[in-house]
């Protein structure tokens, strides 16, 4: 493979599974756009990858991280413990918890959320 070209295949896959989590949301009826460059220029101060507006178009969005791996290294544990729940909490000591959700259950949140502008 010629220098350059893996991060050419990894930028690409990362800017395909972005738009397949854009049509996710679009399909409930959520806008979300792509940060330019996956958040590299940190465009209107945003480093993440994808902005959903989960609250409706005119509300601040929720500034999302996408990852994808072919192996689902780092994965498999967090899959593992989520099993068949509705929602895994993680918390370390003296921190915030971490909310993981399988997509089932994010897709019955999220359009709740949209139509009455709030959590």
């Amino acid at each position: 493979m010629v220098a350059g070209e893996m991060s050419r295949l990894s930028r690409d896959k990362g800017a395909r599974v972005e738009r397949q989590i854009l049509a996710a949301h679009a399909e409930l009826g959520i806008k979300g756009e792509r940060v330019p460059l996956s958040g590299a220029s940190r465009y209107r101060g945003n480093g993440a990858d994808v902005d959903l507006y989960v609250f409706g178009p005119d509300a601040a969005p929720i500034v999302c991280e996408v990852k994808a791996r072919r192996s689902g290294e780092g994965f498999a544990t967090i899959e593992r413990w989520l099993g068949e729940f509705d929602a895994l909490f993680l918390r370390r000591d003296r921190a915030d918890p971490l909310v993981v959700l399988p997509w089932s259950t994010w897709a019955r949140l999220v359009p709740g959320m949209a139509r009455h502008g709030r959590v």
